[in-house]
């Protein structure tokens, strides 16, 4: 794959895991599980590529609502999980982030969080975000509460916030927004996912479910991703162009 016009930010919403468990007669720990097996292929393959930035949807703020039985067994995936690539991580020099409401996680898996994120923070490679009881619209709300009380205390004028003030007080500050939207299963929503971020993030929606989603299918949507042409608005004089 030409590495010309590769998306510099990928975001997944990772979906359809209870579908696939459920397709097969199994619990849903048993999508979760085979989910996570997907996770670290398609860490590979970005990293392998060339994309620099890769954020994955992994828990919601709204899955805190799901029976207590299965956010503790995403929890005890998640730390597992962690455990697992902290090693591979470190060694293809990928950083891990995690965006989101971290403070609600249980302590021994935020514990672990920690400990990997500290053991990459300088990696160079590749950064890696993992969306963790993450929601957009309190993200959102956060930032607006920041900035009013830099408002409030006079560290800042009102009509001095731009959209780069705003970019820089989200979970995503310092980084690019993402460039290519992907969301397996078929669902055609948004999920409260990155609402700021992918303004003009190029959307692709695959009926596959995520457990089955794999290397083959993520190439083939970075190489339609190249050949899309991404105008931002603006109306690109082809005939000029060829002159």
């Amino acid at each position: 794959m030409s590495s010309s016009g590769l998306p510099r930010h990928v975001a997944i919403i990772m979906d359809g895991n209870g579908r696939w468990a459920k397709r097969h007669k199994w619990a849903r720990v048993k999508g979760h599980q085979k989910g996570a097996d997907v996770v670290r292929s398609i860490v590979r393959t970005s990293r392998e590529v060339g994309v620099r930035y890769l954020t994955l949807y992994a828990f919601s703020t709204e899955n805190w609502q799901r029976p207590a039985s299965e956010v503790a067994a995403l929890m005890k995936l998640l730390k597992k999980f962690l455990i697992a690539e902290e090693a591979e991580l470190v060694e293809n020099h990928i950083r891990l982030r995690a965006i989101g409401q971290i403070e609600r996680l249980p302590s021994e898996v935020k514990s672990q969080l920690d400990q990997v994120m500290e053991r990459t923070a300088q990696s160079d490679g590749m950064t890696l975000n993992l969306a963790l009881s993450y929601g957009s619209r309190a993200e959102l709300t956060r930032m607006v509460r920041q900035l009013a009380r830099k408002a409030a205390e006079g560290g800042i004028a009102p009509e001095a916030i731009s959209e780069g003030t705003i970019s820089d007080h989200l979970y995503t500050a310092g980084m690019p927004d993402p460039d290519l939207l992907i969301r397996t299963s078929g669902e055609m929503r948004i999920s409260n996912f990155l609402l700021w971020q992918i303004a003009y993030a190029e959307l692709f929606i695959t009926p596959t479910l995520w457990p089955d989603f794999g290397r083959e299918e993520y190439l083939s949507i970075l190489d339609a991703y190249q050949q899309r042409d991404r105008r931002f608005g603006r109306v690109v004089d082809r005939q000029a162009n060829r002159r």
